[in-house]
C-alpha cells in the first residue's frame, strides 16, 4: 500500500479544514465569533438566538474557535444556571456535529497509522471507550484536536456520545463558576 493511500482520509481531513477555515477567514464571519456578538444574538431573540448559538457553537468547534467563549456568552446572557444548561446542550451538540463531519471526511485513518504509540493509545481507548472519553471530556472539553481525533479513532458514535454527555457536566460547572464570579467582580452582572 502507496504511503499516500495509506494516510489520504487524514490528508482529506487536512484539506477540509484547512478549506473551512480559509473560507471563515477571508470572509470575515470569524471575527463575529466573540463574547459580545453571541451574548448579544441570545439577547435578541431567545429561541431563535439560542438556534443560531448552537449552529455557531458547531461552526466555531470545527475552525478552532475554543468552547469557553460560547460559555463565557450563554453565562453573561443568561446568568449561571441557564447559561451552563445551554453551553451543555450546544457543546454537546457540538461534539456530535464535529465527530460525524470529521468521521465522514476521516474515516478511521488514525488506525490506519503504522505507530505504536498511536496503536497502544487506540488499544487503551477499545479497553474502556466511555471512561476514557469521560476523562479526556474532563481534561479537554470540547477541543477541536480532540474531537477530530476521536472520530478518527474508529471508537463507535454511542460510546462517544456516552463519553462526552458525562464528560461535560463538571468542567462546564466549573467554568460557570468562574465565568459568574469574574462577571460579578467585574460586574458585568
Amino acid at each position: 500500500m502507496s504511503l499516500l493511500r495509506k494516510y489520504q482520509r487524514l490528508l482529506a481531513v487536512l484539506l477540509f479544514l484547512a478549506i473551512l477555515y480559509a473560507v471563515f477567514a477571508l470572509t470575515g464571519l470569524r471575527e463575529h465569533f466573540t463574547v459580545a456578538f453571541l451574548q448579544q444574538l441570545i439577547r435578541d431573540n431567545l429561541l431563535g438566538g439560542l438556534l443560531v448559538f448552537v449552529l455557531l457553537f458547531s461552526l466555531g468547534n470545527l475552525i478552532q474557535i475554543p468552547g469557553w467563549l460560547f460559555l463565557a456568552a450563554a453565562v453573561l446572557a443568561l446568568g449561571r444556571g441557564p447559561g451552563g444548561m445551554v453551553t451543555y446542550v450546544a457543546a454537546s451538540v457540538s461534539c456530535v456535529m464535529t465527530f460525524l463531519v470529521i468521521r465522514f471526511v476521516g474515516g478511521d485513518a488514525l488506525r490506519r497509522m503504522d505507530n505504536r504509540v498511536a496503536t497502544y493509545l487506540l488499544g487503551r481507548l477499545d479497553e474502556r471507550p466511555v471512561a476514557s472519553i469521560v476523562v479526556l471530556r474532563m481534561l479537554f472539553q470540547t477541543v477541536p484536536a480532540l474531537n477530530y481525533t476521536l472520530a478518527m479513532s474508529g471508537v463507535r458514535l454511542r460510546p462517544y456520545l456516552m463519553g462526552t454527555l458525562l464528560g461535560l457536566p463538571l468542567p462546564i460547572l466549573l467554568y460557570c463558576l468562574f465565568f459568574d464570579y469574574l462577571a460579578k467582580a467585574l460586574k458585568l452582572l
